[in-house]
């Protein structure tokens, strides 16, 4: 068992590799007889992967890697923006990891994952080997039209949670009642395809509640969107005359955006907002690019085992893989992370991998505190692709039309939904 003493002879000892990486020798070793997995990022793939595999294969040496010391977790960060629920309710630690299932737990800032001498480089020049590296980097964002680094703080894409949910919740609670709220949803593919559609109910609902005047407007950078029909219906139902959707193709379209005044042209008008929750269109997390693991704005992956098809070893789980038809969503990373966990696990022990893996995904939806919609699937993994399983009866989406009663419960499922996802990552 390794404490935190002997991690930093790790670290000493891997530093002094570096160096000497720096003058020519760049093979770089584990410890006899020791298997370690490193895992960099710590949100609903890395997370699950470090638990899992301390339970698929307890004497690997695993050490997560994850530069905050709490997560804010995007799912029902949509409840904290309306008001249900305050922000600590989707505030996370890595305590029971630590503590529970002996994972090492490192909050730093990491360089690059190197594939070339199977090393994870860390900001402040320490070196950590690894037998296997998971990377699940998350999203980043495609700063255009207007939308720079730094316009976060004017128009809030809050589609990272913590500051940006704080943020655009008080944004949102100190606008005038009869203001408008104004949302641009990106071009796909990015995280959570129905996110924005249940942010943009929640708003409704709060501003029913509390700000009955005000309206809210949709520049969606696409035609259609993820439970479309069921949304709308329940728009219709709920918030008929606040919400206003317009498509790319019928005044939709953004040409510029000038965050600081709150001010969107499209190609037909200029739309002044009150409040602008500006969700820009996205790629895989900087570390994905740096560690050479992109190809175009996303990582190839081999879907049986997500191991990487550019660098040998290293795994890409969650929002940053390319896994269609699975969305880029947080149950979805967490399936994908028991997958690598398993795989990575029989490949340490000289075992074969599971063939064909499944795969599942289950997103929640709340129109309302008290109306909720749901979409899930099955997946296959066959070769160098992910099969959807529906024509074998495998998933489902809520009725269209159901009456109150399926709404209501469906609402209390997404509730205990997110209490088991938290549970199964955290706990």
């Amino acid at each position: 068992m390794i404490n935190r003493r002997s991690f930093n002879k790790i670290l000493l000892g891997t530093t002094a590799l570096s160096l000497a990486a720096c003058t020519g020798i760049t093979e770089v070793s584990l410890p006899a007889n020791k298997k370690r997995v490193v895992i960099v990022g710590g949100g609903f793939g890395g997370a699950t992967a470090a638990k899992y595999i301390k339970r698929f294969s307890p004497d690997t040496e695993i050490i997560l890697i994850e530069q905050n010391k709490e997560y804010f977790t995007c799912p029902f960060s949509n409840t904290v923006i309306a008001g249900m629920n305050k922000i600590d309710y989707i505030k996370h630690d890595y305590k029971t990891l630590e503590k529970k299932y002996n994972i090492i737990v490192m909050h730093e800032k990491v360089k690059k994952v190197d594939g070339a001498t199977n090393t994870v480089i860390l900001e402040n020049g320490k070196v950590i080997p690894y037998t296997k590296a998971i990377v699940a980097p998350g999203i980043d964002f495609k700063y255009e039209k207007g939308y720079v680094e730094g316009s976060e703080k004017y128009a809030p894409h809050a589609y990272k949670a913590g500051e940006q949910t704080v943020l655009l919740t008080e944004q949102l609670h100190s606008m005038k009642d009869g203001g408008t709220f104004v949302m641009v949803a990106p071009q796909n593919p990015f995280r959570c395809p129905p996110g924005p559609y249940e942010r943009i109910s929640l708003v409704a609902h709060y501003l029913k509640e509390n700000k009955p005047n005000s309206k809210i407007i949709i520049l969606d950078q696409k035609n259609k969107f993820s439970k479309q029909g069921l949304f709308q219906e329940g728009w219709d139902k709920l918030y008929k005359d606040i919400i206003e959707w317009r498509s790319v193709e019928f005044g939709g379209k953004v040409v510029s955006v000038d965050p600081k005044n709150r001010v969107v042209k499209t190609e037909d008008e200029e739309v002044k907002a009150d409040v602008l929750n500006y969700i820009p269109d996205q790629k895989a997390g900087k570390l994905a690019f740096d560690s050479g693991l992109t190809q175009g704005d996303w990582c190839p992956v081999n879907t049986k085992t997500f191991e990487s098809k550019l660098v040998k070893d290293i795994y890409v789980i969650g929002d940053a893989a390319v896994a269609s038809p699975m969305p880029k969503s947080g149950f979805s990373a967490n399936s994908q992370a028991k997958i690598a966990a398993l795989q990575i696990s029989r490949i340490l022990a000289n075992q074969p991998v599971v063939n064909p893996p499944k795969l599942a995904n289950t997103c929640y939806s709340l129109v309302s505190p008290t109306y909720g919609i749901s979409i899930a699937a099955v997946y296959e993994a066959q070769e160098d692709k992910i099969t959807d399983l529906k024509d074998l009866g495998a998933g489902g989406l809520s009725p269209a039309y159901a009456d109150e009663g399926i709404r209501m419960q469906e609402a209390e499922y997404a509730v205990g939904w997110y209490k088991n996802q938290m549970s199964d990552i955290f706990k």
